[in-house]
């Protein structure tokens, strides 16, 4: 790449289930002005800008152009990104090597959604092939627990394991304002909770949520002017694979094993759960937060219960992940990746506020949707 880049500020919306008090372009000017505020710049301080949501829930076409007046893209170069649910990572990529061409300096990554006025369901039901795939998977939840199905049988993992994703991050979203989910839950709360699709319950699955989140990205040369606390964009990957669900092996997260290999190796990575201080995970469901764990080689195959039962990844632990909440707390789908960048970037320059973790100085964030897609990120506080 041309140029290292940084991210400078960024800016959430305050996330519920319902914000009937904007429309979606309210929604995203709430984020922009916040990001802006928080890098101390104006909209015409930016040089570009891209932006992404599940367009076909919200049925709104354009998006780019539809939301101008809340992006403040007038007269300005602008991208549209739609991935699935990778969509805010993959808008923070976008952000990441518009800068790092060295075509623009500043460039502005926006992510929203507003889940209230959109069919999240009926839309991916349309995703899947008709005849082949979509009486088995019509709609998030069926796929995920048939993975959890064969992770229950490959390993031994039980219900209660999952459960304590849950309570986890349900825990963490309490000391964020930020959250949508901001309750405790017990592990009796969630096994006790409506069964959705064996072995998924109610509060083993991720909301569906209104929200925005934006993050400035920023060349060498012009970060450093911009902020005393840059964070740099070490490394960054993708993997998109399967077209057919059906050609899906459900064993471990292959795109995101894929993907953390090449990243690790761009920032001299070789002992993930040692060398990085937090994860920001999109863990859409509890089992994602055994399972995936071991796919980004924290531990070994069947490992991910120990992981999690000993400690590890509590705020307290060796390695906390999700300190914000994450996804099962909060999921505006077209921000949620950008929500997980952003919270990394928050970390590392130490202003997280109540579930900020000590001494952050490598931060790793994910995004997970489309025929299980992933994208990966490592941010750190030096330049690499």
């Amino acid at each position: 790449m041309g140029k290292r880049v940084a991210i400078v500020g960024t800016g959430q919306t305050y996330h519920r289930s319902s914000r009937l008090d904007v429309n979606g372009m309210e929604l995203i000017h709430e984020a922009v002005t916040r990001a802006l505020e928080d890098a101390r710049l104006t909209i015409r301080d930016i040089d570009a800008i891209v932006i992404g949501n599940m367009d076909h829930f919200e049925g709104i076409n354009y998006v780019d152009t539809w939301s101008v007046d809340g992006s403040g893209a007038f007269l300005k170069p602008i991208l549209k990104v739609t991935t699935g649910g990778t969509t805010g990572t993959t808008v923070a990529m976008a952000g990441f090597y518009h800068a790092a061409s060295g075509m623009f300096d500043t460039v502005l990554a926006i992510g929203w959604e507003k889940n209230s006025e959109s069919d999240t369901t009926g839309a991916i039901i349309t995703a899947f092939d008709p005849i082949w795939d979509r009486p088995a998977f019509a709609g998030a939840v069926a796929g995920l627990a048939v993975e959890a199905s064969v992770y229950m049988h490959e390993y031994g993992a039980t219900e209660r394991d999952a459960a304590r994703v849950s309570v986890r991050d349900r825990k963490h979203a309490t000391n964020n304002p930020h959250a949508h989910l901001r309750a405790e839950i017990s592990i009796e709360d969630v096994l006790n909770s409506p069964m959705l699709s064996y072995p998924l319950k109610l509060l083993d699955m991720c909301p569906r949520t209104d929200g925005a989140c934006a993050v400035i990205f920023a060349a060498e040369g012009r970060a450093e002017k911009i902020t005393d606390t840059p964070v740099w964009v070490w490394a960054a990957a993708t993997r998109h694979n399967y077209v057919y669900i059906g050609d899906w092996e459900p064993k471990g997260l292959k795109t995101l094993e894929s993907a953390s290999q090449e990243v690790y190796q761009k920032a001299g990575i070789r002992d993930p759960l040692k060398e990085i201080d937090v994860m920001e995970l999109y863990l859409p469901y509890s089992f994602a937060g055994l399972n995936w764990i071991e796919s980004l080689g924290l531990c070994r195959r069947g490992e991910g219960p120990r992981l999690l039962w000993d400690g590890v990844t509590d705020m307290s632990g060796e390695l906390p992940i999700n300190p914000s909440g994450g996804v099962i707390s909060c999921n505006p789908i077209g921000a949620t990746g950008l929500i997980r960048v952003a919270e990394a970037a928050l970390q590392i320059q130490g202003k997280a506020g109540a579930h900020q973790v000590p001494d952050v100085k490598v931060a790793l964030a994910t995004g997970f949707g489309g025929c299980f897609w992933s994208d990966i990120m490592i941010m750190g506080k030096e330049k690499k």
